[in-house]
């Protein structure tokens, strides 16, 4: 009699739990699905990261590879191979001098694109704090981000010449208004309870401005600095292609003159990895800091 009802609890307890792996009461474990590929809004990462921006150069390279081998012999001078371009950038650097050229174009862009911040990151504070000089400027600002920048380069070589001057000065056209843009956003878009907490604690104007704004917009305006400093890249060889004896746009110049292909490809080439070395230091630096900002990613 007790074994039989010892047999029938312990069926009765292996059939209420399942297969016995959880006890009367409790729900199984869930276990998420798999991410996939495309999922939307889905998670990657740091090693995920790394591996697929290496496997999209790797494809980048394969697509340009491919375009050479595909291109009839007699043109392939206009489409040269990745090793052609690679050798005549390293060409370059050990028997041309281009290690210069290099360091005058980064110094060009960096030079300007700071005399740029300086008068960006104030004018955007201001306009974003006070919304009566946001009224006053920003028409302005916002109407002279439609002008081309490439529309100064007769102005300016009238104005200044072929000089050096001339050439950082068409930088800092063509990125000065899109960054007061959006340094004003970065502003505008700092919590109003913030300020009216400061306010409701008796700070001051500046304290409010420097303190609490400019230091909650930060990581914001920096990461619009590195966007930006993008769009000076991309206006380097207009910069450097009027009159220039120097920087990579004239070489590139040269290059064309001579339908050397792959020249114009390896400053191409060049202009892309200083991008992303710029790009990188930039991430790296807001690292630093802004860690809190990170730890909430």
């Amino acid at each position: 009699m007790n074994e039989n009802a010892q047999t029938e609890s312990a069926t009765g307890t292996a059939s209420a739990t399942g297969n016995g792996s959880a006890p009367i009461g409790q729900a199984p474990l869930f276990k998420p699905p798999r991410e996939g590929f495309l999922e939307l809004r889905g998670t990657v990462s740091r090693g995920q990261t790394i591996i697929l921006g290496f496997l999209g150069v790797i494809a980048l390279f394969l697509i340009w590879e491919v375009a050479h081998y595909l291109t009839p012999d007699y043109q392939q001078k206009f489409v040269p191979s990745v090793g052609q371009v690679t050798s005549k950038v390293f060409f370059l650097f050990a028997e041309k001098g281009y290690i210069a050229d290099v360091a005058k174009s980064v110094y060009r862009i960096y030079l300007s694109f700071f005399v740029a911040c300086l008068v960006a990151i104030p004018l955007g504070i201001l306009m974003g704090s006070f919304i009566k000089m946001r009224a006053l400027i920003n028409p302005t600002v916002g109407g002279l981000r439609y002008l081309p920048a490439a529309s100064f380069v007769p102005l300016l070589l009238v104005y200044f010449g072929p000089t050096d001057f001339a050439k950082m000065a068409l930088l800092f056209l063509g990125c000065v208004f899109f960054l007061v843009a959006l340094i004003l956003d970065n502003i505008e878009a700092v919590p109003r309870a913030l300020i009216e907490s400061a306010q409701t604690m008796g700070a001051g104007r500046l304290h409010i401005i420097f303190r609490v704004t400019f230091r909650a917009a930060a990581p914001q305006i920096l990461d619009s600095m590195r966007n930006m400093i993008a769009v000076s890249w991309t206006y380097l060889v207009i910069a450097e292609i009027v009159a220039a004896t120097d920087g990579i746009g004239a070489v590139m110049m040269r290059g064309a003159r001579f339908l050397h292909v792959d020249v114009i490809m390896g400053g191409i080439l060049t202009i892309g990895v200083l991008g992303v070395l710029t790009d990188i230091t930039f991430r790296v630096a807001a690292h630093f800091l802004f860690p809190h900002t990170h730890a909430r990613r």
